[in-house]
């Protein structure tokens, strides 16, 4: 059985960065995807980026280009998501999904919130004006 959990939410003024973490235990990371999506209290859950751990390649929303970043750590069996220049729009729960696939697995658009086995409990991010 695996898991996933996300660290590293926090309380952060308008214009601050802030880096959530992923830990995926379980299986390795050597081929995955991972996606992090976001939810604002009375709102959807939306994607915010995601990965393919097996060759890097990577998805932005409009919501998170040019201002988050996403990367994977294999050693760590972990995958980030920096946030800079984060806005108070960007508050709420993020939460982070991961599927074990394969290298040559076909997976549908990545913002599919039904392609992931699993999600974590979600970590709180807080943006001041």
């Amino acid at each position: 059985q695996w898991h996933v959990a996300e660290f590293g939410g926090g309380l952060v003024q308008s214009g601050g960065s802030l880096k959530l973490s992923c830990e995926v235990s379980g299986f390795t990371l050597d081929s995955a995807a991972i996606g992090w999506f976001r939810q604002a209290p009375g709102g959807e859950r939306e994607g915010v980026a995601c990965i393919r751990t097996a060759d890097s390649s990577t998805y932005y929303g409009n919501n998170a280009q040019g201002r988050f970043a996403i990367s994977s750590d294999k050693a760590k069996n972990t995958v980030y998501l920096q946030m800079d220049n984060l806005r108070p729009e960007d508050s709420g729960f993020y939460y982070c999904a991961a599927l074990h696939i394969t290298p040559a697995t076909a997976t549908p658009f990545c913002f599919t919130l039904g392609m992931y086995d699993g999600w974590g409990q979600g970590t709180q991010v807080t943006v001041s004006s």
